[in-house]
């Protein structure tokens, strides 16, 4: 496989008429990506972003203790999987991903506290050493051990056979069979079992409950449980052994300010503070954009619209009902409204005085993971004895904390306001109360032995997120990970790359295809880039012939490791 190019920057491709004008809503990893994309496409673009920093749900938020000192939060993710699907984005601009975002490969990948009833949770700690990993899990329950090169070997087959599919349009069934798609969709069907749960599944490769649990929590990364989640998605955690679980220096924001610097570079205008009102459309087609605020309601004038805004949301609110309507019910708000969405997230951001003995990312998955997860996913119920996820990027990165000190990211998955509202939940109210159950539940799993002493009293500075404050980002719902990702809303079932009721207005982000996660997100900006330049006449950047094979065989070879 040829490595990705390392020449100068690459001139934006000559249109034979003026550039095409790009409006970009929204400035998280879709939209900065669609930028560079379109830009080194040849476009003219220009980012409209509601927040006063870019990142979208990567931003980063600071918080300064009475003292002074600052420390320094990813909003979202805290980790990046697949990072030559990145390196191809900037790869397509004729730059490197190094020379932008410096990455450090975590080992242990995470530590696992599995809880087990009446007894100390099994720890576990994950490396992307095969064999290492296999002697693990064989220390649980022998043939799991076994078993586990074998579960290794048969996704790396599903997803090289699937990535076609991840990398192009679904609009109807039949794109499966495209020209680009049909011969993975025949390789690949007889071993997807849709029919089947990740949990499921796993239950043909491993017999012990917290081996499965092992290697099935990852479903979470997108709001859902294992017991629902499609089998395809067994993939996700082979993606983290295959390929790494990385951390940017500066956070995962790092990956924001790198691709915001190159699509500067590049021309592209990015305007912060700048909330877009209501897309302006004649007939079925999007002439400009309103911006909020506005004192002269001037409408900015763009040939293209491109959607980083939480998907649900936007199509809900930017776009007029008489144009949505012309797909039917498919994207009325009652049929938004209706699908299934995520689980929402209970987030505390501690600015702490002192370290704690925690790896990167912890992980603590509760007693009753079944009934923790059907009170996120059903009954509405908040948890009392939640499952928590910790990262303390502080171990590895001193950019986020002042000297000695740690940036602790606390995150409880939770159910979202559709869900809640339903039981009566009170965010107003519980806030506090729910802040208490989750620092009681870190003292009972951690305790003084992992966070230190007088861990609450070491708490300088801290910033607290609901749902409530989710669905004020206008996300619906509050739901952090998007749309859920059940089989009746994937791939043509999900809102599509190109609105099919709208000739030139594009979706980018986890509400569309291929889904949530950093690395599908970018794929759909690719997706959607490609899409747009098909249709004003540019040549797409990203088939520059250095792009054209994917490094699935050579997962490391992407990052210069």
């Amino acid at each position: 496989m040829p490595h990705l190019p390392t020449s100068s920057p690459r001139t934006p491709t000559a249109s034979p008429t003026a550039a095409p004008k790009v409006a970009i809503i929204g400035s998280g990893p879709g939209g900065l990506a669609s930028a560079v994309l379109l830009a080194a496409s040849g476009a003219k673009v220009t980012v409209f972003e509601s927040q006063p920093v870019i990142g979208g749900r990567t931003a980063r938020i600071t918080s300064t203790s009475p003292t002074g000192d600052a420390y320094h939060f990813d909003t979202g993710p805290t980790f990046f999987m697949m990072p030559y699907v990145l390196e191809e984005i900037f790869a397509a601009a004729g730059r490197r991903m190094a020379d932008y975002v410096k990455l450090e490969r975590l080992d242990p990948m995470y530590r696992l506290l599995i809880g087990r009833p009446g007894r100390e949770p099994l720890l576990l700690d994950t490396t992307q050493d095969i064999a290492e990993m296999s002697k693990r899990l064989g220390a649980v329950h022998g043939p799991d051990g076994e078993a586990f090169p074998r579960f290794i070997a048969d996704n790396r087959y599903k997803l090289r056979h699937s990535e076609s599919i991840l990398r192009n349009p679904m609009r109807t069934p039949l794109d499966l069979f495209a020209k680009n798609t049909w011969l993975d969709t025949l390789k690949v069907a007889p071993v997807l079992q849709p029919h089947l749960s990740v949990h499921q599944l796993l239950g043909k490769y491993f017999k012990d409950p917290h081996v499965k649990l092992a290697v099935c929590f990852q479903s979470k990364y997108l709001g859902m449980s294992p017991y629902e989640c499609p089998s395809l998605f067994t993939i996700l955690p082979f993606i983290e052994y295959e390929y790494g679980i990385w951390h940017p220096i500066g956070g995962c924001n790092a990956l924001m300010q790198g691709l915001a610097d190159v699509a500067t570079e590049l021309g592209v205008e990015i305007r912060t503070s700048s909330p877009v009102e209501k897309v302006e459309f004649e007939g079925q087609k999007a002439t400009g954009v309103y911006i909020e605020g506005d004192s002269a309601r001037r409408l900015h004038r763009f040939d293209h619209v491109v959607m980083n805004a939480d998907a649900a949301w936007a199509l809900k609110n930017l776009i007029p009902d008489s144009v949505r309507a012309n797909s039917g019910r498919t994207y009325s708000d009652k049929t938004l409204d209706s699908r299934r969405y995520s689980c929402s997230t209970f987030m505390l951001y501690l600015g702490i005085e002192g370290k704690v003995d925690l790896p990167h990312h912890t992980i603590c998955i509760a007693d009753d993971y079944e009934n923790n997860l059907k009170q996120i996913t059903t009954t509405g119920e908040l948890p009392q004895n939640p499952s928590v996820y910790v990262c303390n990027p502080s171990a590895l990165d001193p950019t986020l904390a002042p000297p000695g000190h740690s940036a602790l990211y606390v995150l409880v998955p939770i159910t979202n306001l559709k869900n809640s509202d339903e039981q009566g939940v009170n965010w107003e109210a519980e806030k506090a109360k729910y802040r208490e159950i989750t620092l009681n539940r870190l003292d009972q799993l951690l305790g003084e032995k992992h966070l230190g002493k007088n861990f609450r009293q070491r708490i300088r500075t801290e910033v607290v997120y609901t749902p409530k404050t989710w669905e004020g980002m206008n996300i619906n719902f509050g739901a952090t990970f998007n749309l859920a990702h059940n089989l009746g809303q994937m791939l043509h079932k999900r809102p599509q790359n190109k609105l099919p009721f709208a000739e030139n207005v594009y979706l980018v982000g986890g509400g569309t295809h291929p889904g949530s996660g950093l690395p599908t997100i970018f794929l759909s900006a690719q997706i959607s880039s490609r899409l747009l330049c098909e249709s004003s006449g540019l040549r797409y950047a990203g088939d520059s012939p250095n792009m054209s094979a994917s490094p699935i065989a050579a997962p490391l070879e992407a990052v210069g490791v």
